[in-house]
């Protein structure tokens, strides 16, 4: 009976959400008449839509260039300025370069080549794939081709033994369970308990996607969403902060967190699906089987199919190198960068986004054919070659062209960096920021790495109903104000939450990679609980660890710095 009442109800939701939220919170900016007060009541309004999601994200991203400058917070100039900054400059080359990997399958070969070296066990391609992030779902496709190339081989040479069939998966096909034994169904109960296990395993390696794309992303400045965003709340509230978040120092903090996040979830995820026998799963002093060989033996007519490495794979491998060669040395820190010693007055002038966007326009002059140097002579024998050959251009077609680009790059997620950009600009310039801080100031009493953990762990709940972007957008200005105001570094607090925004591990719609693998069928949404709250609490307790020990002497955390100070006076 409640739930038929309900139904109609649930029918305007979204239509209530969108009108009544503004209208009533339309008594703070008319009673307090405060660019605090107009800007809050934005704020509030853009955290609503986007929890709710009843406008896509980007829509709601652009509400900023409309509403600050009609309430007076910031100039329409100030505001549009946010959405195409030096740190979305920086996500986007980051992606264009991505695109391109994609573009020429250097994540299969990739893939294929890793398969072939640690073999087909189990465990081993767990672990594999958790570390392997770029080219995690090209690895699981490939085990899922190569078991049903397995299978029937075996059905034409006669071995009719019962298995799951993983079929090929697409976007409107859930995979099928085929059992297979001439028609009849087996009475083994070795075959019952080995579809249980492929089940299992099964379960495993999709969750294990979807959490290697979340842990995964971290370890790198452009790897995820609120890592950008961090980057550019820093530029944002503090300009002076003498690029003190680059590629190489996140790198060298993030890296050794994400390997020790990987270990410890490919353990978890061992013990829940495969059990601990150690040696069965790693094949410890144990033969190959025939279905094994024949697993490499189809991995390696794959491999062949891919041919030797193209011009056009190895110009875009060179490209990635030089691009992650490019970030380190920009500023390494213990000496000085190429951008110091090569350009006057470059430490400042040059930042992460600056190799980006130059690798990228590379990828759109470089030819994807090697150059062919013809001669000028006119061939006397055969002068339709030579006409040919007169029209040919010098070079071909560039690695990259702007229409694959423009199909594949995420719009959406560079609007709502600039949507969020714009809110931390105008928190900090009206005021609100201030305000907010001074509030928060009683947190003074209590321990800086209770008031981290405290903080991610409400992070990490929260991510879980709401974009990680737009968690990181709404929450690291507030906790940038309220380290400030008790004088302790803003890292301290803002590090640990930007990498607890990832940690999106419990439900479906926490986070695409999660939808995704749910989409297939194999896991459900108790699998999926179970085991993400146990992810949630390895990844605030690593990261509690991690900016408590390296972090803290990486960043200087144990100081308030200058910059920080300088800030808050102004």
């Amino acid at each position: 009976m409640a739930s038929t009442c309900l139904r109609p109800l649930l029918r305007y939701r979204s239509f209530a959400i969108l009108f009544l939220t503004p209208l009533l919170l339309l008594p703070l900016p008319v009673t307090v008449q405060t660019r605090e007060a107009k800007c809050a009541y934005i704020i509030i309004i853009m955290a609503v839509y986007w929890c709710t999601e009843v406008i896509p994200l980007a829509v709601t991203s652009l509400m900023p260039v409309v509403f600050f400058p009609l309430l007076g917070v910031r100039s329409s100039k100030s505001v549009c300025l946010q959405y195409l900054n030096d740190t979305n400059m920086l996500f986007m080359g980051g992606l264009i370069v991505a695109i391109s990997v994609e573009q020429w399958n250097l994540h299969k070969r990739i893939a294929l080549r890793v398969l072939l070296i640690l073999g087909v066990k189990p465990a081993l391609n767990t672990a594999t794939t958790a570390m392997m992030v770029p080219i995690v779902q090209a690895v699981l496709d490939q085990m899922d081709n190569t078991e049903h190339d397995v299978t029937m081989m075996e059905q034409g040479t006669g071995q009719t033994n019962t298995v799951i069939e993983l079929e090929e998966k697409s976007a409107s096909d859930l995979p099928s369970v085929h059992v297979i034994s001439n028609g009849q169904v087996p009475d083994d109960p070795r075959s019952s308990e080995e579809r249980k296990m492929r089940k299992r395993v099964c379960k495993g390696m999709t969750l294990c996607v979807c959490y290697a794309a979340s842990i995964g992303g971290t370890a790198t400045l452009t790897g995820t969403g609120p890592n950008i965003v961090l980057k550019g709340q820093m530029n944002q509230l503090y300009p002076n902060n003498n690029d003190i978040v680059n590629f190489a120092s996140w790198f060298g903090f993030a890296f050794p967190n994400m390997i020790l996040m990987l270990v410890l979830a490919w353990f978890w995820l061992q013990c829940s699906f495969m059990g601990l026998n150690f040696k069965k799963s790693w094949g410890c002093g144990t033969e190959r089987t025939a279905k094994e060989k024949a697993a490499c033996d189809v991995l390696k007519a794959e491999m062949k199919k891919l041919g030797p490495i193209s011009y056009a794979e190895f110009n875009v491998l060179l490209m990635f190198v030089l691009l992650v060669l490019l970030w380190f040395t920009r500023h390494p820190g213990f000496v000085k960068g190429w951008a110091t010693r090569l350009f006057p007055r470059g430490e400042k002038f040059i930042t992460d986004s600056a190799p980006a966007v130059f690798v990228a326009l590379l990828l759109f002059i470089l030819p994807a054919n090697k150059p062919e140097f013809t001669g000028c002579k006119a061939s006397v024998s055969d002068p339709e070659q030579t006409e040919k050959d007169i029209k040919k251009t010098f070079l071909s077609a560039p690695l990259l062209d702007w229409n694959v680009v423009q199909r594949k790059m995420p719009w959406s997620i560079v609007l709502l960096l600039g949507g969020g950009f714009a809110l931390a600009d105008a928190s900090a310039n009206s005021g609100l920021s201030a305000w907010l801080g001074h509030q928060m100031t009683p947190l003074g009493s209590i321990p800086p790495w209770a008031i981290a953990t405290v903080l991610s762990l409400i992070i990490a709940v929260f991510t879980e109903c709401t974009s990680n972007v737009a968690t990181a957008t709404l929450f690291l200005p507030v906790f940038s104000s309220m380290a400030t105001s008790v004088k302790i570094h803003p890292l301290y607090v803002m590090l640990p939450c930007t990498l607890s925004a990832s940690f999106a591990f419990m439900l479906p719609v926490a986070t695409p990679p999660n939808a995704i693998v749910f989409s297939y069928g194999h896991i459900r949404v108790l699998d999926m609980v179970k085991t993400g709250i146990v992810m949630n609490i390895i990844g605030v307790l690593c990261v509690t660890l991690a900016i408590n020990t390296w972090g803290r002497s990486m960043f200087e955390l144990d100081t308030f710095p200058a910059w920080a100070n300088t800030t808050a006076n102004q």
